[in-house]
């Protein structure tokens, strides 16, 4: 037995589409109001059919809305994707405006030119999308808070470790001195104990020079950017005998506080990671900061990495992490670049002012 299918008509497809439909003659008076269009804008298709598609239009937005219509009309377009550009706004029988996408339709028939309106109404994927920026914008404002407290933490321990345990340290160096004073002259084991406790001292006060001015160098605040760079590199060379060639162009206005403090971050956590895994012999560091913009490459000769492999890395690697989001929270950009055997590069760029609503590392 042969079974036959009928299609539907066409107005049966339009009746029962989830999405409103209007169609509208060449004046731009209602011909077909679909039952979806009924539910969004609250009206009856009996009380709409003959009215102008203004009576759907906020009153401000009704003249630009016409343009686009006369527009489309003439073109002689028929394809369902030509847009009226959006969101536009459309007016509910109870007064209510909401936010809408359309696209429109032209067809030519012997009784004249038609044009269909396929709609959508968008108020709650903007009520989503507000929250979400909402949302965005209350992230963004704690890692802001998060990362002023932290380097306000930092800069505290340092303070404290210079200045009571360097002067407990000093005490205790001059102790020293009072106390071999009282040795007999030719007690040469109490004086050699002495000698090596002074080195001990010694040592400790490096040390603690070396771990405060890692939380937080005090030259960056006293000297600026350009100082605080140069000592890390110099302590980095000295540390691990890596070569660096530095050119550093700090103009003469000053990046901002968390620009410079940002960029000094990102530079000492790239000459960690060449340190601990690049095995390189050779490290290139550009840093150029004018009125308007920072920049700042740092390139290594190491052993580097397949791009997949840093690809699946980067997600674990909450140094490499910090880096761009510190850098993203103030409108920049960070790239990093690798390949086997062909070493590692890391580029960053940001406004050499922070947004207002950026940390302030004071």
């Amino acid at each position: 037995m042969k079974h036959t299918f009928s299609a539907p008509p066409l107005l049966d497809i339009i009746q029962s589409a989830t999405e409103p439909i209007i169609t509208i003659d060449e004046r731009q008076r209602i011909v077909m109001f679909n039952p979806a269009a009924e539910r969004v804008f609250l009206c009856l298709a009996d009380d709409t059919i003959g009215a102008h598609l203004d009576t759907l239009i906020p009153a401000r937005f009704r003249t630009a809305h016409a343009r686009h219509v006369d527009r489309f009309k003439l073109t002689g377009i028929s394809e369902r994707q030509m847009g009226l550009g959006g969101p536009l706004w459309g007016l509910r029988s109870n007064g209510e405006e909401f936010p809408m996408e359309a696209s429109i339709s032209q067809t030519k028939t012997e009784a004249g030119i038609f044009l269909s309106i396929f709609l959508r109404d968008i108020t709650e994927r903007q009520r989503v999308d507000q929250a979400l920026r909402a949302s965005r914008d209350e992230l963004t404002r704690l890692s802001n808070a998060l990362l002023h407290v932290r380097e306000q933490e930092k800069k505290h321990i340092a303070r404290e470790l210079h200045d009571d345990l360097g002067q407990t340290l000093t005490a205790l160096t001059m102790e020293l001195s009072q106390l071999e004073a009282g040795f007999a002259p030719d007690d040469h084991d109490m004086r050699a104990r002495v000698r090596a406790m002074r080195r001990l001292i010694k040592k400790t006060f490096a040390s603690l020079r070396r771990i405060a001015s890692d939380l937080r160098p005090v030259m960056l605040d006293d000297l600026g950017l350009a100082a605080a760079v140069e000592w890390l590199v110099a302590n980095f060379v000295s540390r691990y005998g890596i070569d660096v060639e530095a050119q550093i162009d700090i103009g003469p206005a000053e990046p901002g506080k968390p620009v410079a403090t940002t960029l000094f971050r990102v530079v000492q956590e790239a000459l960690t990671n060449i340190a601990k895994h690049a095995q390189a012999t050779k490290v290139q560091l550009r840093l150029r900061c004018t009125e308007s913009a920072c920049e700042l490459t740092v390139q290594d000769n190491g052993v580097g990495a397949a791009p997949e492999s840093l690809a699946k890395k980067l997600p674990l690697s909450l140094g490499l992490q910090g880096i761009r989001e510190r850098v993203r929270l103030l409108n920049g950009e960070v790239t990093i670049h690798t390949r086997k055997k062909g070493g590692f590069r890391l580029h960053a760029q940001m406004p050499a002012q922070p947004p207002e609503s950026s940390w302030e590392a004071a």
